[in-house]
């Protein structure tokens, strides 16, 4: 240790330990293992809520963190929640409704007076704001909005008029920037002697006359400088800019991509509106992952919160569509009738085959969409991942072909069966391969989600080849006479 070293010292302030195990005791009671609120905690509230005890309801939840009572919202009964957020009506903070699942939270709103809901939405970020007021009735948005101090309502209802899941919903208005003639010091006093301003941030943005950001400088930068040194001469100029159309999937590819704290949003004109920052992007990530493997299964948000009609229509149209397809492989079957009655074990058999096809094409189709997703398949390189594909199909197929011919062959002591089987194997996978590619990736070039309907079309392909190819090649074997 250098003596430089041995000069930087630490205060350590006497620690008072008298009510170190009430926390861990309250803790305890209310929490497992696994950091979740004991059932029997959630019965208390209930019980509470159901007598009509509000200071019982508000003792039990007055120690908890804000994430945990908006989980206790999650837990109780739907009809539960109105009592629930009157009941502690002084403890529903910015922090608790930022952590609320979206659907609780609107039902929720819905039932507080729209003065408590505009004091809410004051305090919270504008992208939290929006998330907030963007899902209510017409009319209850305009009563909340109404509420609001003119100042917050401009920059939500500025806010509203951007696209949905784009960057202008997304971004916060809350940044700061500075004039790139101005010094370190200079900046530094202008922190301090404004305390309105954003208390959050990680960079500040360097933009020119225009309000064009033009660089910017991190916290630590600021620091370390001289007062007298111009912004210009430390700010960082590669800068990352998202538009505020862009897709919020696209932003948080971004993100990803140049491991950003923070990014400027920038309008049409290039002027600096806003800024997007990491810990809104972790949601975007996790949203849009959860989103892409429910839409492949066709099952719609697939939040256990969702209102039951929601889930209804979400979910039977793409039911109805899989029975749609699934007529094409009836047919195909129908058309081979005589070819079964003669021997039935291709009935036993044809599902295997089918089955075994739908499995390839579903990985397939799902690492293809979560390659779209995370541009990892481009235009570019779309034709190598074909064929990458094309020879894994080939390698599983032969493996699989394989086992089934060889049981086959035992299990019905006949050796054509086996290779006929086999070989519909083979075919199926390698279509299921393809299918699972090309699907998705004509549906990206049409600007669809490939998530939504890829299943629907590599079920159909891969169930129709699967029967068409057992079945035909029976036939066209002599298997069949």
């Amino acid at each position: 240790m250098t003596p430089e070293d041995r000069d930087i010292s630490v205060l350590i302030e006497p620690v008072d330990l008298a009510g170190v195990g009430a926390g861990d005791t309250q803790e305890s009671n209310t929490l497992d293992e696994d950091n979740r609120l004991k059932p029997a905690f959630v019965r208390k509230v209930r019980e509470a809520l159901e007598a009509g005890e509000r200071d019982v309801v508000y003792d039990l939840v007055e120690p908890l963190h804000p994430a945990d009572i908006a989980d206790l919202f999650e837990l109780v009964d739907a009809d539960e929640r109105g009592a629930l957020a009157r009941a502690i009506s002084d403890q529903m903070s910015p922090e608790v409704f930022a952590e609320l699942n979206d659907h609780v939270r609107e039902l929720i709103v819905e039932d507080l007076p729209a003065d408590q809901v505009a004091d809410i939405a004051e305090q919270l970020e504008t992208d939290d704001a929006v998330a907030m007021i963007e899902d209510l009735d017409e009319e209850d948005r305009e009563a909340v909005l109404a509420e609001m101090e003119p100042e917050d309502r401009a920059a939500i209802e500025s806010a509203l008029a951007f696209p949905d899941e784009s960057a202008g919903r997304l971004m916060s208005r809350d940044f700061i920037a500075a004039p790139e003639h101005m010094s370190v010091g200079d900046l530094i006093d202008y922190l301090r002697e404004r305390p309105n301003l954003a208390t959050e941030f990680w960079e500040v943005f360097i933009v020119d006359a225009r309000h064009h950001p033009v660089g910017t400088c991190s916290l630590s930068w600021i620091l370390r400088s001289p007062r007298n040194v111009a912004l210009s001469d430390v700010m960082k100029r590669d800068q990352t800019l998202i538009d505020v159309s862009m897709d919020q999937e696209e932003v948080a590819l971004r993100f990803q991509k140049y491991a950003l704290i923070s990014a400027a949003v920038v309008d049409v004109s290039g002027r600096l509106v806003g800024q997007i920052t990491v810990d809104d992007v972790v949601h975007i990530i996790q949203e849009e992952a959860g989103e892409d493997a429910l839409l492949l299964s066709g099952a719609g948000d697939g939040d256990i919160n969702e209102p039951i009609r929601d889930s209804y229509f979400a979910r039977v149209r793409w039911l109805i569509a899989n029975l749609v397809t699934a007529l094409v492989s009836a047919t195909i079957i129908s058309s081979f009738g005589g070819a079964i009655e003669k021997l039935v074990a291709l009935a036993a058999l044809s599902p295997m085959v089918a089955s075994i096809g739908g499995n390839a094409g579903t990985q397939t189709m799902a690492v293809t969409v979560r390659a779209l997703a995370t541009n990892q398949l481009t235009r570019t390189n779309t034709r190598r991942i074909l064929w990458r594909e094309m020879r894994v199909a080939m390698l599983n197929g032969a493996t699989v072909a394989t086992l089934i011919g060889c049981a086959t062959w035992a299990f019905f002591g006949n050796p054509l069966l086996g290779g006929v089987i086999a070989t519909a194997v083979i075919l199926n996978i390698l279509t299921a391969g393809i299918a699972g590619l090309v699907v998705p990736v004509l549906l990206d070039r049409f600007d669809q989600d490939p998530a939504v309907a890829s299943s629907v079309f590599v079920t159909m392909i891969t169930d129709s080849m699967g029967f068409f190819a057992f079945l035909g090649l029976a036939v066209a074997s002599g298997l069949v006479g």
